[in-house]
Formats: C-alpha cells, structure tokens, sequence
C-alpha cells in the first residue's frame, strides 16, 4: 500500500475518511475490477462487482486506519504525515480503532454474505499481513519493510478473482506477483523525495538508509522482473494482442523510466518515476480489460 494524501482534513468526517487513505483505496479498486473481469471473461454480475467494491473498500480503510493509529508518533515528526487526523486531534485514537475495526467487521460481512467466504477471507487477510506484518513489525525494523509488507496490497487481485470463480488460479497468483513486484519501485520512488522524513522518523525506509545508486539499482531489478512478469500473465490467462503489447510497451517505458532516474538522479525525476508507476498500473489493467472484451467478442 503506497501513500496518502497530504491534506490536513477540517472537519469531523473529514478526519474519518482522511484515516481510511482513499487515494490507496483507488489504486488497490483499479487492479481489482479488471481482474474480475478477466475471472468472468466478460462483465461480471455488476452487483457483485458493486459489492465486492464495497468489501474491498471496507476492508483497506480500515487496515490503513490502524496503521494511522500505530504510526500516529511517527507521523508527527514527518512534515508529508503531519496533517494527518490523528496527529492534528480531530479524531482520538480510540475514536480511530473502533472506526477501523467496524469497518472490517462489515466487509467481512459484505463480502461472505453477498460474494463469497473465500473472498472475505482473503480480504481480512490482507489486512492482517499489513497491520502485524508490516506495520507492526517491518516498517520500523528492516529495509525489507515494502518489500514484504507489499504483498498486503497485491492481494485485491485474489479478492476480485475469488468473488467471481470462488478459487484461486494461476493466472490471479500471477497478477499477485506482479503486483509485489511493482510496490518496491512504486513506494522507493516516493521514498527517494522524502527520505529526510523517513530519516527524521527513524524508519529504515530504502532510499533513507542506503545510497540512491543502491536504491535504483534494486527498483531496476524489481521493475525488470515485474515486467517479465506481466509477460507470463499473456499465456497464462489466454490474452491477446492487446494485452501483450501493451504490457510490452508500458513495461520498456516503467523500465526506462528507472533506468534514466539512475543517470540523472534527481528527487523531481523519482516523483516521475512514481507518478507513472501509478499511469503504468491503470493502464495494464486497463489493457486487460479491452483485451479480455476482445477476445471474448463484447
């Protein structure tokens, strides 16, 4: 789970949405309805595309509430976090966790009741893996913090896959793996430009603690291999031209973009760098959307 917005909320409810990250919550939307679509080889049932929005929504605002709460010190030292409800005082940290708790407790039920068990369990787990994983544990402790706490925000893929089919396949795990793939150069971009917050907050965030030719050299690495990735997908899942190409070509810019951040390392080049990284995940599951339509004559 990648980042959140840096404006301080003014108000009540604007505080409790502020604690569920809603800008985490589109990206992890966007790789969850393409892939249910893929599952259904067409449109899936639009309720249970509605419904499985509204769990997985549920269930990723309330895993990004209880890591505001725990992170609550930390952000305060943090100029990019210290607008954040919890910091600011307009809403408790009690008030926080019985928010967050509610809002897990509801898209467990959303989700068993009105999809399926498998997809409620998989969607509670990923909130597990993100709280006592990463946050809990990782982020504070190791600079493999987002590289395995990532895997929290790879699981939308199984949610959206199991709501539709009831199992999981290969070709949602290898969507999972693209997905933690593309966390450690999407979230080290970010952390490149505010490492000194990071440093500030003693968190051993990459880019904070290690140099940035070791930084770029590792998001090579990790984007080269989640390329590759999105190559298996093709045959895996039985995709066309469309989604080949594309990823072919999203994959070399992602690539290029990583590579040209190493020649000319800049903090203003890694945000471009992050900001197509999110670009690059719209548009492949955007791909594998039309190319699924295609193929399957909608």
């Amino acid at each position: 789970m990648a980042h959140g917005s840096r404006r301080t909320p003014t108000t009540r409810i604007g505080g409790f949405i502020a604690l569920t990250k809603p800008r985490i919550i589109e990206l992890l939307l966007i790789t969850t309805v393409p892939t249910m679509v893929l599952a259904a080889e067409g449109w899936p049932r639009t309720s249970l595309v509605l419904i499985t929005l509204l769990g997985g929504t549920l269930a990723a605002g309330g895993a990004n509430a209880i890591n505001m709460v725990v992170d609550r010190d930390i952000d305060k030292v943090m100029p990019r976090t210290q607008g954040r409800p919890l910091v600011t005082g307009i809403v408790s940290p009690r008030e926080a966790m019985v928010f967050a708790v509610a809002l897990e407790v509801v898209a467990f039920a959303v989700l068993w009741i009105w999809a399926n068990l498998l997809s409620a369990i998989l969607a509670f787990s990923a909130m597990l893996f993100y709280v006592f994983i990463y946050t809990l544990w990782l982020k504070r402790t190791s600079t493999q913090n987002i590289v395995i706490g990532g895997a929290a925000g790879a699981v939308p893929v199984l949610v959206g896959w199991a709501a539709v089919r009831n199992d999981v396949a290969w070709a949602p795990v290898v969507l999972f793996v693209v997905m933690f793939l593309w966390t450690p150069p999407h979230f080290w971009a970010l952390a490149i430009r505010y490492a000194d917050d990071y440093r500030a907050a003693n968190v051993p965030m990459l880019p904070a603690v290690a140099s940035l030719e070791v930084t770029v050299r590792k998001m090579v690495l990790y984007t080269a291999v989640m390329v590759a990735g999105t190559l298996v997908l093709w045959p895996v899942a039985s995709l066309g031209l469309v989604y080949g190409i594309s990823a072919a070509v999203l994959g070399a810019l992602f690539l290029w973009g990583t590579i040209d951040l190493g020649r000319h390392p800049t903090p203003q080049r890694s945000m471009r760098v992050f900001g197509y990284s999110i670009t690059y995940v719209t548009l492949l599951f955007a791909a594998m959307t039309v190319d699924v339509f295609v193929e399957h004559g909608f």
